[in-house]
């Protein structure tokens, strides 16, 4: 009795196993991912790198998945799509393992982007990979993007023209194919909204729902409209520690303090920075722009900003390596999985375009570091820019259930383009969490309210107290004291 017992569970057991592989075409292994404690499965899907031309070059589009955990998941997985654009999926593996409340009941699948990862990746050697000290010595960044993309030609055999939102949209399809998945749910941060809403937009009848968190909208200009926003972000907090009494009476005022550091610096000035990871020191060329850059790097993250006042006032005296150091660690994890080719393959095929002179200069003169934005523009000069769909920037108009997330000091991402977004989106709901910056769900109750909205593909049960914690949540006090050295 009890061996037949055994044999009719075990029955049960592969029937289970062989319904939810029974319509994939792809075979997984085992896999580890960037500060994911568990293991992972991974494969690859072979799609054409040009679509119109079938016949021709074959690209692998890597796929990772956290299978979920029972025998009886639900049909419809959450595909995690990365930012960027530029990032692979492993920058979204630590989320991935939060959202564990999902993975009870559903996969979670992971695609890296055509260009980027385990994904054909577009390699050059002006845009590799370096260490960041090394940044100090060539700062131009549209000079190392065109001789990036002379040396992919030269190179040969890729079509930078493939490596697009629509053609990452249509991988991701294929995928989903491949892996006998009908529907799918989605989440998309940052660019990855902008590839969240392109899917929706042509693959309507494969979506049941989504989340878009840090939104773009469709007609942002990646290329141009950031840097307003990044600086107003800036500008906020310097306000912010006029209103704060502490941070108010030890930096009385933070414009003045920026002023001298440029001042200081002139065109350029050799300064000694010690490497927070070994304690070397460096003889670097320092100019003010890259100090901006810095600071705009430091605005994603408010914990880190509100460092910003002692850091300043401690680089009035001197003192750089503080500033180094926390910017580094806001920006270690982006540049490791960051492939700066695919960033220009496609904010040059689909922002550039649309940005005028007049745009352009106009938006240049609110900036205190004006040359950051024209080298990163000036980076687009001769890379492809391929036709696209005729409503690719159009307002995407769906009534899937779509829950939007918002920081509310998000510098790049703002609260504005959320809301911009809802207007045609009827079926969708949006959470500003006020006290916090670009991409909410890691953070605080985000994931358990992820869990719940795809759970139920609406918003019923959505946890209240998680709703009022962001809607009352504040910018961190701001450091007051200065910093401590050794």
């Amino acid at each position: 009795m009890q061996r037949a017992i055994l044999t009719i569970l075990l029955a049960f057991a592969l029937v289970a196993c062989g319904d939810r592989n029974a319509t994939r075409r792809i075979e997984f292994s085992d896999c580890r991912l960037p500060k994911l404690a568990s293991a992972a499965r991974c494969a690859s899907v072979e799609v054409p790198e040009d679509r119109s031309a079938p016949g021709g070059r074959k690209i692998s589009v890597a796929v990772m998945m956290l299978p979920a955990n029972t025998l009886s998941p639900q049909p419809d997985p959450l595909f995690m799509l990365a930012g960027g654009p530029g990032q692979s999926a492993a920058a979204l593996a630590p989320l991935a393992g939060m959202l564990g409340g999902v993975r009870r009941n559903r996969d979670i699948v992971l695609v890296d982007p055509r260009g980027t990862g385990k994904s054909a990746p577009l390699q050059c050697a002006a845009l590799a990979p370096r260490d960041p000290f090394d940044d100090f010595s060539d700062t131009d960044a549209a000079d190392a993007a065109r001789r990036c993309l002379r040396q992919i030609k030269e190179a040969g055999g890729v079509d930078i023209a493939q490596y697009n939102t629509p053609a990452v949209v249509a991988d991701i399809d294929a995928v989903r194919d491949a892996l006998g998945y009908d529907r799918i749910n989605l989440w998309g941060g940052s660019y990855g909204t902008r590839v969240a809403q392109e899917y929706m937009r042509r693959y309507p009848q494969r979506v049941r729902a989504a989340v878009l968190d840090g939104v773009a909208p469709p007609d942002l200009r990646i290329s141009l409209d950031i840097w307003p926003t990044r600086e107003a972000a800036l500008a906020q907090l310097f306000a912010a520690c006029a209103e704060q009494p502490a941070c108010k009476r030890a930096y009385p005022d933070l414009n003045a303090t920026l002023a001298a550091i440029r001042k200081q610096l002139g065109p350029g000035r050799r300064v000694n920075i010690a490497d927070p990871r070994n304690g070397i020191a460096h003889e670097v060329t320092l100019n003010f722009d890259m100090v901006v850059g810095a600071l705009h790097a430091l605005t994603y993250a408010p914990d880190f900003a509100s460092l910003i006042p002692t850091l300043l006032a401690r680089a009035e005296t001197g003192d750089f390596a503080p500033l180094a150091a926390a910017s580094l660690m806001v920006t270690d994890d982006v540049d490791r999985t960051m492939n700066q080719a695919l960033h220009y393959a496609v904010t040059c095929a689909e922002d550039a375009p649309r940005i005028s002179v007049a745009d352009a200069r106009q938006a240049f003169a609110t900036l205190r570091a004006p040359a950051l934005a024209e080298r990163n523009l000036a980076a687009c000069e001769g890379w492809p820019r391929p036709t696209l769909p005729p409503d690719f920037n159009a307002p995407l108009a769906s009534d899937k259930p779509v829950l939007i997330l918002s920081g509310g000091l998000d510098p790049v991402t703002p609260p504005g383009n959320g809301k911009k977004v809802a207007e045609t989106l009827p079926n969708s709901r949006h959470v500003v969490a006020e006290g916090y910056g670009h991409i909410v769900s890691p953070h605080a109750c985000a994931p358990r309210l992820i869990e719940k909205f795809i759970d139920e593909g609406g918003f019923g049960t959505l946890p209240q107290s998680c709703l009022d914690y962001f809607a009352a949540s504040a910018r961190p006090p701001l450091y007051s004291s200065p910093l401590q050295t050794q």
